[in-house]
């Protein structure tokens, strides 16, 4: 009697002997173009635009999510025979800026974690890596002030965009939670939690940490805590997972930019992000916005953030549907530049996915 497991296994195999002589193809041709280029081995437009090209090929069973992924580290794989790109995130591992600078570069980046969101930048200002991964704001609890502060005073730009799903845990060394007397976490997932841990926790308690991952370390090393993290960083630390999933919204996600010194070029999808002020003259603000809707230009986002001067003075930052290179985007950017008492274009890139 014919097996029929044995049959659809001996096509799987013919398929993977085919899938690897198409991925060494593929690799090849990534070599000759990176020879090419003589420069920049990570296009951020080009790669953005292949992943939407599959995803618009692809009718299943496999998820869209679970193509992304892949194809992020075939694109990975291919970047590393170039030698590959170098990134620092916010650290240690396990916090949720690795994850994102994994969705972004895929594993066979070489990622260095940093300190504090400054030194992220330092990293790639002083040109020991090529590229930087830091969150910038988060759709629960909002901006991440130290981070729009230091873009309004780097050189370097946005090159792309992270949109990062974030579940958190609750994990401790016992993964008991009768022996949890405080809660470690960094201060936008305690706040992403807050209602969760008044209800279960009302007596631990809370002390924010520079990340999850740090809080994680700690509470390896402290039977009475607990940590609110990844459960990446339960598995990093060796710890025991109290409760998955605590986040108040279940839709919580975190946006993280890519920094570099250049920005990106025009992916067909894509946002331009600005700081600006204006003159201090009635109206100022208004006629700021007019030349976005003469130009039919989307604003998604308008914040105000004082300006470090010590002087009651804001600056606004605002991200644009489109590109600097885009008509309308290009001429109401040149308006922009006239009306403003200050601009600073942040970069172009290509918009972010799930």
């Amino acid at each position: 009697m014919a097996d029929p497991l044995k049959d659809i296994r001996a096509r799987i195999d013919t398929l993977d002997d085919r899938i690897v002589e198409l991925l060494n193809a593929r690799a090849a041709l990534a070599q000759d173009i990176g020879r090419a280029k003589r420069g920049a081995k990570y296009r951020p437009e080009r790669e953005a635009q292949v992943l939407r090209r599959l995803a618009a090929r692809n009718h299943g069973p496999l998820s869209q999510q679970a193509l992304a992924r892949l194809y992020g580290e075939i694109m990975s794989a291919c970047r590393a025979l170039e030698d590959g790109v170098s990134v620092a995130y916010l650290g240690p591992q396990g916090t949720f800026s690795e994850e994102a600078a994994l969705k972004q570069f895929g594993s066979q980046a070489a990622l260095q974690p940093c300190a504090s969101i400054d030194d992220v930048f330092r990293q790639v200002e002083a040109g020991q890596v090529g590229y930087g991964v830091v969150p910038v704001e988060n759709s629960t609890e909002g901006s991440i002030g130290r981070t729009h502060d230091l873009l309004l005073a780097t050189p370097l730009k946005i090159c792309g965009e992270v949109l990062l799903p974030v579940h958190q845990c609750l994990m401790s060394k016992s993964g008991n939670a009768a022996r949890v007397k405080k809660i470690l976490s960094h201060s936008q997932s305690l706040a992403q939690c807050h209602e969760w841990l008044n209800q279960r926790f009302p007596a631990a308690k809370r002390v924010p940490v520079v990340s999850n991952a740090e809080a994680a370390r700690l509470a390896s090393r402290d039977a009475a805590a607990a940590a609110i993290a990844s459960r990446t960083a339960a598995g990093v630390y060796r710890l025991k997972v109290v409760a998955g999933n605590i986040e108040d919204e279940p839709q919580n996600t975190t946006r993280f930019v890519v920094l570099a010194s250049h920005d990106a070029g025009p992916s067909g999808r894509d946002k331009t992000s600005l700081v600006l002020s204006a003159p201090n003259v009635p109206g100022a603000v208004h006629a700021l916005l007019t030349p976005l809707a003469q130009h039919g230009v989307s604003m998604t986002r308008l914040e105000s953030r004082p300006a470090r001067t010590g002087r009651w003075e804001y600056v606004f930052y605002v991200d644009l549907e489109g590109h600097r290179d885009d008509a309308g985007v290009a001429q109401a950017l040149k308006e922009l530049g006239a009306k403003a008492a200050f601009l600073k274009n942040l970069g172009s890139y290509p918009a972010g996915a799930i």
